[in-house]
């Protein structure tokens, strides 16, 4: 059986809770709240162990699904029954290893009560949604999950030699003049790219991660598994090796861009040549917020989700169509310009 540590309330030694709204630790007990800088500072556990300690002393936990195979990563007293994704049983795996111990994460800034309410906003346009997607029991499974992400930062030098074209026309009694001049352009410029957001999933939820983006990378923080407390994370299963050549290319075509586009106010631009480099490359791996609501088809066992940013509140989502909520709409049109053309009131 696993020893259980968690942040101790230095009031009454309840548990801590991260509050997203406050940027705090929560008793749930005495309502007391704490900064991380409180309790780096407060004597606890009969002042022999410091709130600090326990932090870096304790460990995340790895839940595995047997049913979709999600790996789903938590602290040991947060309960991990339910899969949020499929919503199958999920089982205790064990202590999560070091190298996928993240370098950054960036905290919820969004609650549990917040993304109730954007979500009550965001499914009211969806006219035709079944009702158990919307159910009180759907809305109670909704989960705040940190979804993995690779963090690329470079250098990017560029080069551009180029020819542009600019023409001048104007009319001289019958006749139309037209002058033409080339310049020589030569670019060059360094630019420093700072954690560029890669998302680390390969599996089916990735489709979830990807539609948040982007986040705000200045409100990163260095790692602290306080920050996990009452929340999930999902467990990378894409290494920095494979996305880097992507990554590069990426990097390389936003600099070559760049270069051209400052060349400006020519009609024509032949590129001559251009080279780009990267120089000093880093990769740091991140955790970033998600309010994540799955459904699973009644009939196509399709998995159907809601998410939502937990930093800046952007939503994205794919929804079922309920057949007899689209029946009803066929047939309010239907019927009635039946009934007018069984009467005679309509005439062609």
């Amino acid at each position: 059986m696993m020893d259980t540590i968690t942040f101790k309330c230095p009031n009454c030694g309840g548990g801590l809770v991260f509050n997203p709204e406050t940027q705090t630790y929560k008793c749930e007990f005495c309502l007391s709240d704490f900064s991380l800088g409180d309790l780096e500072t407060q004597d606890v556990k009969n002042n022999q162990d410091t709130a600090s300690t326990a932090a870096k002393d304790q460990e995340a936990v790895l839940y595995t699904c047997p049913s979709c195979g999600a790996e789903i990563v938590t602290d040991q007293t947060t309960a991990a029954s339910i899969c949020y994704y499929c919503h199958n049983p999920v089982v205790l795996q064990g202590r999560l290893t070091g190298r996928y111990q993240p370098d950054y994460v960036v905290p919820f800034s969004i609650n549990r009560k917040q993304a109730e309410e954007i979500f009550a906003q965001w499914i009211r346009r969806k006219r035709y949604a079944p009702s158990d997607f919307y159910s009180k029991k759907q809305i109670d499974s909704m989960t705040g999950v940190y979804f993995p992400y690779w963090l690329y930062s470079c250098t990017v030098e560029g080069k551009m030699e180029a020819e542009g074209t600019r023409l001048r026309m104007w009319d001289a009694g019958n006749l139309r003049y037209t002058e033409k001049k080339i310049y020589h352009i030569s670019r060059d410029g360094q630019m420093k790219i700072h954690h560029m957001a890669r998302n680390a999933l390969k599996k089916a939820n990735a489709k979830l991660s990807f539609g948040v983006l982007p986040f705000q990378t200045e409100g990163i923080k260095p790692f602290q598994m306080g920050y996990l407390t009452g929340f999930f994370a999902e467990k990378r299963d894409i290494g920095q090796e494979q996305i880097c050549p992507e990554a590069e290319r990426e990097v390389k075509e936003f600099a070559a861009a760049s270069l051209k586009n400052s060349a400006e106010g020519y009609s024509g631009l032949n590129i001559r040549h251009q080279e780009t480099n990267i120089q000093d490359p880093v990769w740091h791996y991140g955790l970033f917020p998600v309010w994540t609501l799955t459904y699973k088809g009644p009939r196509d066992g399709k998995i159907y989700y809601f998410a939502l940013n937990g930093q800046t509140g952007k939503v994205c989502g794919e929804i079922p169509v309920d057949g007899k909520k689209l029946l009803v709409l066929f047939l309010s049109v239907f019927l009635p310009l039946l009934a007018l053309l069984l009467t005679g009131g309509y005439f062609l």
